[in-house]
This record gives C-alpha cells, structure tokens and sequence, in this order.
C-alpha cells in the first residue's frame, strides 16, 4: 500500500506541473480591419492599438486582432463560436448610447431576469463589423467580458480546456449533465470557466438548433471556424514547443506545427479545440491590463 500514494503522484505530476494557458485574442476577417477597429473602440470599453505591427485592439488583458480579407466572411451561427460580449453596469442607458451612435442590433434590449435568475439582467446583440455578433449584457463592469460557445457536448468541451490547456473549470453539480430548457430553447448541460477576466460559457447545440433552424437545418456537424468572421481564439503559454509536444501526444489534432510569426515577433501553433474550433497557441505574453 506504500507504493500506492507515489504512483499517484507520479500520474498528477505532468498535470500539477503544467502552467494555466492565459488568453491571448479573438483573431478576426474582416473586409476593412481599420474600420472595424475603429468601431469597437468608438462602442465598447477597448482602445485601437497594433500588435506585433498590425492593427488592434486592446480589450484590458487580451486583444482583438484582424485579418484583412477579400469578401465578407461567413457569419451565420454554424461553427461552435457563438458570440463574445462586454459588461454594461446599466443596460438601458448603454442600449440608448449604442443606438445614438448608429449600432444596429440583431436582437433589441430583451430582459432575461428569470434564466440568469438575477432581478434586472438585460441583454442585447449587436450587429458588428462583417456581421460578427457582440452581445451587452448587465454585468458589474463594462469590459469585455465574455465568449460564448456552442457544443455536442458541453461538459467534455469544457474538459478538453482543463486537460490540455490547464484550466481551472467550476465546480460541477450532480444536475450539470441534464438537459434544461428556457422558454423552449435548451440551455443545459453548460459549463463555464475563467480565464484571466474572460468568462467562457459553452451551451449544447441543441441551442443553436433551436435559435438558428435555417443555419441547421441540414447540418449534422459543426462547421469550422477558420475562415468565419471569427476565425480562431488564442492562448498564450509559458512552454510553446512543449505544450504543443505534450498536446499531440494526448491526441490533439495539430493544425500548423510552432512556427514563427509576424516576421519573428513571436512563435504560435494552431490546435483544433472541441468542435472544429480553431485554436492558436502563443509564445507572447497578453497585455499587462
């Protein structure tokens, strides 16, 4: 029995070792990259910079980064990223200030107390640049504060974040795996975790099949992300070469193999995450807030 707490420990060591990957950036295509930098700072609580030389903007610990395309990405809600959204400390104010400055918004100032069970919580989705779907919602805070994704299943899609990136997940209930329902939409299974200020909550596709019946219709899996108006999300970590090395060894599917980018400014790979969701991994640190 004395050998039992060792081989344990040998088993958790690879684990307890490994580093929380930080979240780095939402990388969008966008059809005019200083334009749609210019809207997110004029809306939300970001600035327009540049990263590694190119255009940007600042979101407090992470950044949004674009790629200049063409034509107009594809924006229906097909792929396992749904939206991503800021905090409004007062949602009606904040929905007046988005329509005087000429937002259009894809669903009006909706009241949704009753799920979040929280009195007085409000939401709103905005049409964005190359029709990429920002949600304001009542939050203690105006930053950018969340990403929400789509999942066959929620809770494995959260695990695969824990097991390969490292990331802490909220405690589970014995409910977590049962399907739940909101005024005929399924909400549940879900999960959720935070990285750094950046809230990811996942819902099950039976969501998205629900809230988009044209999109899927016919679909039977979900579509890539690479190439769609949001095309992949970033993470930043400590061991880019061995992170990467240890993450094919768990039978992750390898994208791009490490190499470096914007002329050497940094290094980065490319994994594919639950649900063909396309995921760069970097050597560059986020911004300090």
């Amino acid at each position: 029995m004395g050998k039992l707490p060792v081989l344990m420990m040998a088993a958790w060591l690879p684990l307890l070792a490994q580093e929380p990957a930080r979240f780095h950036h939402i990388h969008l295509n966008s059809v005019d990259p200083g334009a749609a930098a210019e809207f997110y700072a004029a809306h939300f609580d970001c600035q327009k910079s540049s990263f590694a030389g190119a255009v940007a903007v600042r979101t407090q610990k992470s950044w949004l980064l674009f790629n200049k395309v063409d034509k107009a990405p594809e924006s229906a809600i097909a792929s396992s990223f749904w939206h991503f959204g800021w905090g409004a400390e007062d949602m009606k104010s904040t929905y007046e200030r988005e329509l005087a400055l000429g937002a259009k918004f894809d669903t009006p100032l909706t009241d949704i107390s009753d799920l979040a069970n929280r009195p007085g919580f409000f939401y709103a989705y905005v049409d964005g640049p190359d029709h990429a779907l920002i949600e304001l919602n009542t939050q203690p805070f105006h930053r950018l504060g969340h990403i929400h994704l789509i999942s066959a299943d929620p809770l494995a899609a959260a695990d695969w974040y824990g097991k390969h990136l490292g990331i802490k997940l909220r405690p589970r209930t014995a409910a977590s795996g049962e399907p739940r329902y909101y005024k005929g939409y399924q909400v549940g299974p879900s999960a959720s975790f935070l990285v750094d200020n950046v809230n990811f909550i996942i819902f099950p596709e039976g969501y998205a099949r629900t809230a988009y019946p044209e999109q899927w219709r016919e679909r039977k899996d979900f579509a890539t992300t690479r190439g769609r108006v949001v095309d992949h999300i970033a993470f930043s970590v400590a061991d880019l070469n061995g992170t990467v090395e240890r993450m094919g060894r768990e039978g992750v599917k390898i994208m791009e193999p490490v190499s470096a980018a914007e002329g050497g400014a940094f290094h980065h790979a490319f994994v594919e995450g639950p649900d063909h969701v396309l995921i760069e991994l970097v050597d560059a640190p986020p911004p300090a807030e």
